[in-house]
């Protein structure tokens, strides 16, 4: 993925939250796949916090193209499942950049990532006081 066009797709991702007190979590999306059951939500989402770390840990010692498109594929196949928009958009553009040639774009998203994950870790205990 072009650089620019990496840029644009991080920015677009920052731009639907910015400005505007939202939540990082889909609520509704994950109420349909809980039953609105608020105990089995609360599990899903620690279960995805315990592994998000180990999921950044992939990409940053990725040695491989391969190493690095798996993680991000998982991250944004798991963020998109418990309704974490912005992560599983930071997970698309980092699939998108197809492997580790790019170290600064690699490690920028990586860094994004990070963050994301601290705001959604953070949103999810003022939450459910997680």
């Amino acid at each position: 993925m072009p650089q620019a066009e990496l840029e644009n797709t991080v920015q677009l991702s920052q731009a639907t939250t910015q400005g505007k007190e939202s939540s990082p979590l889909d609520h509704a999306h994950l109420s349909r796949y809980t039953l609105s059951d608020r105990s089995l939500e609360l599990e899903i989402l620690r279960l995805f916090l315990a592994q998000i770390p180990l999921t950044i840990e992939s990409l940053k010692f990725a040695s491989m193209d391969k190493d690095w498109v798996v993680a991000a594929h998982m991250l944004k196949g798991s963020a998109r499942a418990v309704g974490l928009g912005e992560l599983a958009e930071l997970g698309l553009a980092a699939e998108q950049v197809g492997g580790i040639g790019d170290q600064s774009v690699c490690t920028r998203l990586i860094a994004k990532i990070e963050q994301a994950a601290q705001e959604a870790e953070a949103y999810i205990t003022r939450h459910y006081g997680a």
